[in-house]
């Protein structure tokens, strides 16, 4: 009884380690991507229009690319996460 509270702590254990490293990654790439697409318009004298295009443009685009990494990532666990054909050899070894 031990091994299968064990095996399954291990699985959440693994979950929410995969949950961290997906908002971490995604809130990373969001702000880099939020900086190359905003980052001249705060740092240079841009145009008036120019600069207020390009931080909308940084602040909508930013939010979807963290919503796709954290899709992605988990999405990724979760399929690596079941295995294909239990029980089976692979015929390459």
């Amino acid at each position: 009884m031990y091994a299968y509270g064990g095996r399954r702590k291990a699985r959440q254990d693994a979950a929410t380690v995969e949950i961290g490293y997906a908002l971490v990654s995604a809130a990373f790439a969001a702000a880099v991507l939020f900086g190359a697409v905003a980052g001249p318009a705060l740092l240079f004298g841009l145009p008036p229009l120019l600069s207020k295009v390009l931080l909308r443009l940084g602040t909508a685009v930013a939010p979807v690319v963290f919503v796709a990494r954290v899709v992605s990532v988990l999405v990724r666990f979760r399929r690596a996460a079941q295995p294909s054909q239990p029980g089976r050899t692979n015929p390459d070894s």
